[in-house]
């Protein structure tokens, strides 16, 4: 099986490399090509003050003045070696404005991760081994989480814990309080998915024999949960887990606008308002080879921790 596996991630990781290009070459149309120039556009402002041999300086660096597939070509050999260019706002390279919003967004997006799991966790147990109505009212709970939008659940975290109960100030976004609601107000929806994947797991694991047979012999359904239910249960929530964080990415831009955060969606605010090219093209850029990572890595160990996805997917490969 260990060369199957070799064939399978060499397969999988190439097919990731193919999407990461395509979307690369995708963003550059949509965001240089199509709309026209938008870099020199940019530069001709007569807001910016540049002279005309500063704009043909920077005209030359994205070698704006020749033929598409070359720009293209320099674009993507840029890229490639992390330089992500200029912003034309601010006059400073692209990389150090992501670089220096990263980890506010990375504090948020991982801290309402771990949130959402919390959640999805809690939510399925309850569903799993509350009796009646209380079971049915806690299997609704995804779809009431998912019918909220991200900027409601925002502004009533807001108005209750930091309008009224003072736990948190909406002048210092940045504290542990404030960023743990924030965490919060992005966790809740994520976690609607994963809970439903997790109930729908157990519903499936506890009809098992096995199942059935350590009940006979006075295991409790905690003790059931815990050693024998949550493993084969929790294992499509891997993939589950790989999909959200598009979820993840997107919902960070709006809870950093609620909560002033300033983080890759205050980047991307600014970028859009100011029709700053090269940075929205490098936070979309970016964005999607995180994306394609983290389902190549939920990919790659799906089949090492299932034997039976592990068969079936080196078959089908």
């Amino acid at each position: 099986m260990k060369p199957a596996y070799q064939r399978y991630a060499l397969t999988r990781t190439a097919q990731a490399a193919v999407v990461v290009l395509l979307a690369y070459v995708l963003t550059f149309l949509v965001t240089s090509v199509l709309p026209g120039d938008a870099v020199t556009n940019a530069l001709r402002d007569p807001q910016n003050g540049l002279s005309e041999q500063e704009i043909q300086r920077i005209v030359a660096f994205y070698g704006l003045d020749k033929p598409v597939l070359v720009q293209l070509g320099l674009s993507l050999g840029r890229f490639l070696t992390g330089e992500l260019g200029f912003s034309l706002q601010s006059d400073l390279p692209v990389s150090r404005l992501i670089g220096d919003a990263l980890p506010s967004t990375l504090t948020l997006a991982g801290s309402a991760l771990v949130i959402a799991v919390v959640f999805a966790v809690a939510i399925a147990y309850g569903a799993h081994h509350l009796p009646g109505k209380w079971s049915g009212a806690v299997r609704s709970i995804p779809s009431f989480f998912l019918s909220v939008p991200n900027f409601v659940i925002g502004l009533v975290l807001i108005e209750l814990f930091a309008f009224r109960l003072h736990s948190f100030t909406t002048t210092d976004p940045n504290s542990p309080a404030a960023t743990l609601f924030a965490a919060v107000t992005l966790a809740i929806p994520v976690s609607a998915p994963l809970a439903e994947v997790l109930i729908a797991g157990l519903d499936h694991e506890s009809r098992q024999d096995y199942a059935q047979v350590a009940r006979s012999r006075g295991i409790t359904e905690a003790g059931l949960f815990v050693k024998h239910l949550v493993k084969p249960s929790a294992l499509p929530s891997v993939a589950m887990v790989a999909l959200i964080v598009g979820e993840l990415l997107g919902g960070s831009v709006i809870t950093e606008t609620i909560f002033g955060r300033d983080g890759i969606g205050t980047v991307v605010q600014k970028a859009v308002t100011g029709e700053d090219q090269p940075v929205l093209q490098a936070v979309v850029s970016l964005s999607a080879v995180v994306f394609v990572a983290v389902n190549l890595i939920a990919d790659l160990v799906s089949p090492l921790v299932d034997p039976r996805v592990k068969l079936r997917e080196t078959v089908d490969a």
